[in-house]
């Protein structure tokens, strides 16, 4: 094999140490305090180091790979999977001099790395994430407090986080408990079509202990809602920085947008935003996408998909390809990298499946009955990907043509074939 980089650097990264291996020279152990960071960076311009390979270890690598870029070097952040050694003794030593070798030859492929205003948006919106699971499981808390005490609520509201259920879990922590006066705090369409149901729901066996959990609930999932907000503030500013220098393409108009139905962030003009960074071209207009996940995507992604060379390459990196992993006669297989990226593709692709109007929910269903949800989420999520990555590279518009139509497309596919079938055996097709 051809060395193809001949002033290249190996590091591992630890919690209290960072080992840095160059050719040719005995490897150097650094602490990871600011001031060690920045005498291993003087080390490597000592060595006239040009390029520098280091794994992505949890978040240890925030700020050394920053001083490093800082210093002009080209620095590339690798999965740990592809550093793997060959079985044997393992040490830090070995591992960072593995590294520059792999480096040096070209061996490694580069992660991508935000940076910028986007890293910071990055920062809060996965922020934002952590506090909507941690909110999420004060609601169970709740429920558990409230089914303790026998007040059926979960079983006959949608959600009691909703302004309804909130409202009267907020009277009952002050002390209500008149069943009608809790049933006027909710909205007019439960009243008039779930009345019975909650009266029945609201007689419960109230106790000291069960009061308290829900309390307990209560005020820690209104804190994290605060945070949230918190967030959404943070995010707005960051996006209006982004955009201090752009305008809206010019004769655009944004129209009507698609309802969040869940977690809908409170950042003013989301679409506006999203549309001048994007110049104009509209992810919501692929099925299932609303400005939110948008905002998701953009977050982790940036608004430059040229990164990966094709659609292939995307959902490859996604982890959303399907993948070979076979031995002789045997078929495996092996599980790929899944970027959070990958994820919100996923849970887009879960919502199109129970749509009735949109063909690539039939397409998703379809799927689903021959190889079951996960493969059929996964398809659905890749095409997804797909048609996300041609708009923004390409430009190219999608169209939703409907469940028709993609049944039309099904049956002109199987009459191709059924012909192709019958002039393999001399035979005719007729219609009766």
């Amino acid at each position: 094999m051809e060395k193809i980089r001949n002033h290249a650097a190996g590091i591992d990264i630890g919690a209290r140490q960072v080992f840095v291996s160059v050719e040719g020279e005995p490897v150097c152990s650094f602490e990871t305090f600011t001031s060690d960071l920045m005498a291993l960076s003087n080390y490597l311009a000592d060595q006239k180091v040009e390029t520098v390979a280091m794994e992505a270890t949890g978040v240890y690598w925030f700020v050394l790979y920053d001083i490093l870029r800082q210093a002009g070097l080209d620095v590339w952040l690798v999965d740990g999977r592809q550093t793997r050694q060959v079985p044997g003794r393992k040490t830090d030593v070995k591992d960072c001099q593995w590294i520059q070798q792999l480096h040096s030859y070209g061996l490694l492929n580069r992660c991508y790395v935000s940076e910028g205003l986007l890293k910071e948006l990055r920062s809060y919106q996965r922020i934002r994430e952590d506090h909507l699971r941690s909110a999420s499981m004060h609601i169970q808390h709740m429920q558990k407090a409230l089914i303790g005490m026998n007040i059926r609520l979960p079983e006959v509201l949608s959600q009691i986080h909703g302004k309804s259920g909130i409202a009267m879990i907020q009277a009952i922590l002050e002390g209500e408990r008149d069943k009608e006066k809790l049933l006027s705090l909710c909205h007019y369409t439960l009243r008039e079509k779930k009345r019975e149901q909650l009266i029945k729901a609201l007689e419960g066996h109230y106790t000291e202990a069960g009061l308290f959990a829900l309390s307990q609930g209560y005020q820690a999932y209104v804190f994290y809602q605060g945070q949230i907000q918190a967030c959404d503030k943070k995010m707005e500013e960051t996006l209006a920085r982004i955009n201090q220098d752009k305008d809206m393409p010019e004769g655009f108009e944004v129209g009507t947008r698609k309802p969040i139905r869940h977690n809908k962030p409170q950042v003013e003009n989301l679409d506006k935003h999203l549309l001048k960074i994007f110049g104009g071209r509209d992810a919501t207009r692929l099925p299932g996408f609303t400005d939110y996940n948008w905002l998701q995507l953009y977050s982790e992604l940036g608004s430059d998909l040229s990164n990966w060379p094709s659609e292939k390459h995307f959902t490859s990196w996604l982890g959303l390809s399907p993948g070979q992993n076979n031995s002789g006669s045997q078929k495996r297989t092996r599980a790929k990298g899944k970027p959070l990226v990958g994820q919100i593709f996923k849970e887009i692709a879960h919502g199109l499946l129970n749509s009735k109007y949109i063909g690539w929910g039939a397409f998703g269903r379809r799927i689903k009955g021959r190889k079951g949800a996960p493969i059929a989420i996964k398809a659905t999520a890749r095409k997804l990907a797909v048609q996300y990555w041609r708009l923004m590279v390409k430009g190219s518009n999608f169209v939703e043509r409907g469940i028709e139509a993609y049944e039309k497309q099904l049956i002109a596919q199987k009459q191709k074939q059924l012909n192709r079938l019958a002039m393999e055996l001399n035979m005719v097709v007729t219609t009766g």
